[in-house]
């Protein structure tokens, strides 16, 4: 949402590791996990490097994992929905307007 300087990802849970501390270890006793393991660990840190990155140019990062999207979608528009409202006051406040 440019508009906003809103930067939304929808992350898949597997590829972008949630519940790495679980995760990590089921891999270790699995196929492949080498390849598995360095793969999902780089996603995890780019992730952390883009948002690192669109916080410093004044971006606001919002991520969702993407079962929360389908089984919460109203929960993840709040969310977007706050941080637009929060936004809009923090510029109106900067503006003196408050």
């Amino acid at each position: 949402m440019t508009k906003y300087k809103i930067a939304i990802f929808c992350d898949g849970e597997f590829f972008h590791g949630k519940d790495w501390e679980v995760l990590k270890p089921r891999l270790e006793n699995g196929k492949n996990s080498e390849y598995w393991i360095t793969k999902i660990s780089r996603n995890r840190e780019r992730d952390n490097e883009i948002n690192k990155k669109l916080l410093f140019m004044g971006w606001t990062v919002i991520r969702f994992w993407g079962k929360d999207i389908k089984k919460n979608t109203d929960e993840c528009i709040q969310v977007i929905e706050e941080t637009i409202f929060d936004l809009k006051v923090s510029e109106k406040f900067d503006e003196g307007n408050l």
